[in-house]
C-alpha cells in the first residue's frame, strides 16, 4: 500500500504540536532556523510582499478568478506548512498599536485597497486614478454578494494584532507596513462579516460560509510560515479542524 502524503502531513502536524506542548519555555528548532520565545527580538528578515495576481506593478484587472483572494490552496502544502510552525503559548499582545503599521501603499496610482477590490471583484470598472467605479463583489466568508465597494472591506486573514501576538513584537515599522500590504494576506470581504471577525483567530472565530473554511486556514498558515509567526495550542486545534474540512482527503488520523 503506498504512503498517503496528506495523512503523513497531518500526523507531522499532532506529532510537532506534541513536542512543543512538552518543550514549552524552551527553544527548540524547526526547519525555519531556530525558535525563541514570544517575548525576545528575533532578527529576521521578512519576505518581499507577494506579487500574487498583479498586485504590485501596473494596472490590475479585475477577471473574477481570485475570489479566494489567490489561486486554489494545496490542502497537502497547508499541512506540511502547519507541522513547520512552532506551537507556543501567545504573547499578551499588550503592546499593539495599529499607527505602527501604517495604512495603505499606493503604487503607480493604485492602493493596495484598489488593487485587492480589482482582484477579488467581477466586472470591476475604474476611473484614470485607480478608483473603483463599479463592480461585484462575493464575500467568501459568508457568501454574500456585494454590489459595491462600499459594501467592501479588506481583511488581513493573520491580523496585524495577532502577528503582534504570535511574533512581530520586535518588526521595525517598514516591516509591518509591508506585512499589513501584503496582498497573499488580504481578501475583499463583506463589511459586516470583517467587524465580526475582527482580530480574532482560527481558535476564535472561523467563516460561517462552511466552503472557506479550507481556504481560510490554508491562506492563514501560508502567511504564519511566509513571516515566521508562531501559532498556540489552540490556534493549532482550530487550523486542524478547518484543513480537515478540505477535499483532498477525510478526517485527520
Amino acid at each position: 500500500m503506498g504512503t498517503n502524503p496528506t495523512r503523513h502531513a497531518r500526523a507531522a502536524a499532532t506529532a510537532a504540536l506534541t513536542a512543543a506542548l512538552v518543550l514549552t519555555g524552551t527553544a527548540c528548532t524547526t526547519g525555519l532556523g531556530p525558535v525563541t520565545a514570544l517575548g525576545s527580538t528575533p532578527v529576521i528578515t521578512l519576505p518581499s510582499a507577494a506579487t500574487g495576481a498583479d498586485l504590485t506593478h501596473g494596472h490590475p484587472t479585475g477577471s473574477g478568478e481570485a475570489e479566494q483572494g489567490g489561486p486554489p490552496a494545496d490542502p497537502t502544502h497547508a499541512w506540511e506548512l502547519l507541522a513547520a510552525l512552532p506551537v507556543r503559548v501567545e504573547d499578551t499582545g499588550a503592546h499593539y498599536d495599529r499607527d505602527q503599521w501604517g495604512g495603505w501603499r499606493t503604487r503607480e496610482g493604485c492602493s493596495t485597497r484598489e488593487r485587492v477590490l480589482i482582484r477579488d471583484g467581477h466586472d470591476v470598472t475604474t476611473g484614470e486614478d485607480c478608483a473603483v467605479t463599479g463592480g461585484r463583489w462575493r464575500s467568501v466568508y459568508d457568501g454574500q454578494s456585494v454590489p459595491t465597494a462600499d459594501g467592501i472591506e479588506i481583511d488581513h486573514r493573520v491580523a496585524p494584532a495577532e502577528a503582534t501576538r504570535s511574533g512581530a513584537r520586535g518588526w521595525t515599522r517598514e516591516q509591518r507596513v509591508r506585512f499589513f500590504n501584503d496582498p497573499a494576506n488580504l481578501l475583499a470581504v463583506s463589511a459586516h462579516i470583517n467587524g465580526s471577525k475582527s482580530d480574532d483567530d482560527p481558535a476564535r472565530w472561523r467563516p460561517p460560509h462552511r466552503d472557506a473554511w479550507c481556504g481560510y486556514a490554508a491562506a492563514y498558515v501560508a502567511t504564519k510560515h511566509t513571516y515566521r509567526l508562531a501559532i498556540d495550542a489552540d490556534e493549532h486545534a482550530g487550523l486542524v479542524a478547518l484543513l480537515n474540512t478540505c477535499p483532498a482527503g477525510g478526517e485527520q488520523r
